[in-house]
């Protein structure tokens, strides 16, 4: 499995953003594509997860109602649609797969990740 990560930018509060997750190698086995990130001096922390091929979504509370996450099965592309953005918000964005059939919050739980794009928001 191999993830690419990519769309990040700088953007004003209240903007934005949509980054995209290209994955390849999802042929065998259910997964669940994970949206994590990582702020300066901040332990790496859970955002959105979505399964692949089948229902069910889950995001962390403090972005819940904001951001929405979704997959083209067709492109091989996972979405973070990242709206009404805060300063908060500002983190390095992972994309991560688990070979799973439920969504776990937990970092461990996801074996592969991709290398991480940039997000900035300023006030």
């Amino acid at each position: 499995v191999q993830l690419q990560a990519s769309g990040g930018g700088v953007v004003q509060a209240g903007d934005s953003l949509r980054i995209s997750c290209v994955a390849s190698g999802l042929t065998y086995g259910r997964y669940v594509l994970g949206w994590f990130r990582q702020a300066p001096g901040k332990e790496n922390e859970f955002v959105a997860a979505i399964k692949w091929k089948y229902r069910g979504i889950n995001y962390a509370d403090s972005v819940k109602g904001r951001f929405v996450v979704s997959a083209d099965i067709d492109r091989n592309t996972v979405y973070l649609e990242m709206n009404r953005l805060e300063p908060e918000d500002t983190a390095v964005y992972y994309c991560a797969a688990a070979n799973a059939v439920e969504i776990f919050k937990l970092r461990q739980y996801y074996a592969y990740w991709g290398q991480g794009t940039q997000v900035t928001v300023s006030s």
